[in-house]
């Protein structure tokens, strides 16, 4: 019987050593910045590792079409949070050991 519980105490400290490193990557990757690029270099977006929008460069050559200019800026955006999901989901994958964190959330009613 006490096996068992010596079992459920390693998983729980498992658990919080899991719960301190993805921590410390959160804050690891709010550090970090995304570059999205849109138009050949008419518009670069910076994202941080959370997806939030930090910086956004736009040649004035591209002021002239307003409508293009915002499907560039959509673009440059989408494409710089792209690479700050991806990369998360890389360090999650590494973190958890190859266990697929998105799917383990999935079966206990995440999103």
């Amino acid at each position: 019987m006490l096996g068992g519980l010596g079992n459920l105490a390693g998983l729980m400290k498992s658990a919080k050593e899991m719960q301190d490193n993805l921590k410390k990557l959160q804050d690891e990757m709010a550090k970090r910045r995304f570059e999205g690029v849109a138009g050949g270099d008419a518009v670069r977006a910076t994202v941080d590792g959370k997806g939030t929008l930090v910086d956004i460069r736009i040649d004035p050559k591209a002021l002239s079409d307003v409508e293009l200019l915002e499907d560039l800026i959509k673009a440059a955006i989408g494409a710089a949070t792209t690479k700050s999901q991806d990369q998360m989901k890389q360090e999650m994958n590494s973190l958890a050991g190859g266990l697929d964190l998105g799917q383990l959330s999935k079966m206990l009613g995440g999103d």
